[in-house]
């Protein structure tokens, strides 16, 4: 599905000040993109890819808009579509669950020099177009990315719970986690829940289905609000971070 054209925007550099900086973790396994051609309908040769045009377009959707800024002179247009879409395809459920304020319009950064996966700052999302040039299939960054927006946490919450939480809406809004090779793994006695990213978002999806399924929202609201302290834990659920991750040990099956 496409989304309406509104405008195009004249180019120019962003500046960010960076909140989230994610990098891939090792137990990412995309799948590589492997040509830079794609073949031809009528005779099966190799055909040029469609590229984007480098500057600024806007697209909105249901009061939603993303400015998407290619500064990639190479960027295949089916990625660039493809993050469009899972822009409108995830964050309106990202913000009728953990954020209703959260903003209406963002901007995506295709950038050629930035050498991570992705970086969110505010409503700015910068990506790495060496990254997704060898992981075009890994397109669920943009729904971790955008649910940094939506947390709109301004001090004070702790890296791995962020992260953790991002990569919990990674697993439960992911548009194509399978093509990317990317899933929860399983427990291990080397894991701790400050490891963040997907360790922390199984411990999160296991507390959720062990008694406490408004879990993940709690933390939202109170990383949010500034309310939340490692007491936080107990309140909610009856038992400190430390002893949940002691019975996820014991019995960590989702």
């Amino acid at each position: 599905m496409s989304y309406p054209l509104k405008h195009v925007l004249i180019a120019g550099a962003v500046s960010i000040s960076l909140l989230s900086a994610c990098s891939k973790s090792a137990l990412v396994t995309p799948v590589e993109q492997q040509n830079t051609a794609v073949p031809n309908e009528k005779n099966g040769a190799l055909a040029p890819l469609t590229l984007t045009p480098v500057g600024s377009v806007a697209y909105t959707s249901n009061g939603l808009t993303v400015v998407f800024t290619n500064n990639y002179s190479n960027l295949d247009d089916a990625l660039r579509q493809r993050m469009v879409n899972t822009f409108f395809s995830v964050y309106p459920q990202l913000r009728t669950r953990f954020n209703t304020n959260a903003a209406t319009s963002v901007t995506f950064i295709m950038d050629p020099n930035y050498n991570g996966v992705a970086a969110t700052s505010g409503t700015v999302v910068r990506y790495s177009a060496s990254y997704f040039q060898t992981h075009a299939s890994d397109i669920d960054v943009v729904t971790h990315e955008i649910m940094h927006i939506v947390q709109a946490y301004t001090g004070g919450a702790p890296g791995w719970l962020t992260e953790g939480i991002a990569d919990y809406v990674r697993y439960k809004y992911g548009v194509d986690n399978a093509g990317a090779g990317w899933s929860l793994p399983n427990w291990s006695s080397s894991q701790s829940y400050t490891d963040a990213y997907r360790v922390t978002a199984r411990f999160l999806v296991w507390i959720e289905r062990h008694g406490h399924p408004s879990i993940v929202n709690d933390l939202n609201t109170r990383l949010r609000n500034h309310t939340y302290t490692s007491s936080t834990w107990s309140t909610l659920t009856g038992e400190t971070v430390d002893q949940l991750w002691a019975d996820y040990s014991a019995n960590p099956a989702l």
